[in-house]
């Protein structure tokens, strides 16, 4: 029985902002401020001032974010290291790199998906086997999701490095189908540069 998902409003004004850079939100945050700062009679200025805080914090969690996210030399250099992997030497890295991110890894005989990840009482499929595809339809896609529908999971994702088209994009943006390509996978997949790099 899947349990019910909190989940931020996508098109919300922080959703929006914990996408966009940092600065944005703490100009928003300063923004406000200042007009309470103006506006309110001195004794409420406070208070106006404290309506600043929520997009402070927001403004902190994206500069997080960013700091977090690979250089695109690490970017390339993770790609370059996982083409030139067999199926069984990548499917090994991918569990390890889930592992490491503290999920609990089962590897599942689906023809739509190799991989279940449990973390938190949550479930996803991951589909891994088509890494090396050129283009990524939305067939796998669909399978996939199907795929989760069966087995009652509560989402899933499909890694693909290649081009994944306009359809299959928007079909995954519609299921909430996690797409894990260069930078997700070079953040899932940390240190694989540096042990491709070591090995040469």
């Amino acid at each position: 029985m899947k349990l019910p998902e909190l989940k931020m409003a996508e098109n919300s004004l922080f959703a929006v902002l914990l996408r966009s850079s940092w600065w944005i939100s703490a100009a928003v945050a300063a923004g406000v401020v200042a007009v309470a700062m103006m506006l309110l009679p001195e004794a409420y200025r406070i208070y106006g001032g404290a309506m600043g805080l929520p997009f402070m914090a927001i403004a902190g969690m994206s500069l997080w974010k960013q700091l977090q996210r690979p250089s695109t030399g690490r970017v390339d250099k993770t790609l370059d290291a996982v083409r030139t992997m067999t199926w069984p030497d990548f499917a090994a890295v991918v569990e390890d790199g889930y592992r490491s991110n503290g999920y609990e890894v089962r590897r599942i005989q689906h023809a739509a998906a190799d991989f279940e990840v449990i973390k938190d009482m949550r479930t996803l499929l991951v589909s891994g086997k088509r890494w090396k595809v050129a283009r990524t339809g939305i067939e796998p896609l669909r399978d996939l999701f199907a795929a989760r529908d069966a087995r009652d999971a509560h989402g899933c994702i499909y890694i693909a490095i290649g081009d994944v088209s306009d359809n299959a994009r928007r079909f995954a943006a519609e299921k909430r189908i996690q797409l894990v390509g260069g930078e997700q996978l070079a953040q899932l997949l940390p240190n694989l540069h540096r042990t491709a790099r070591a090995a040469a």
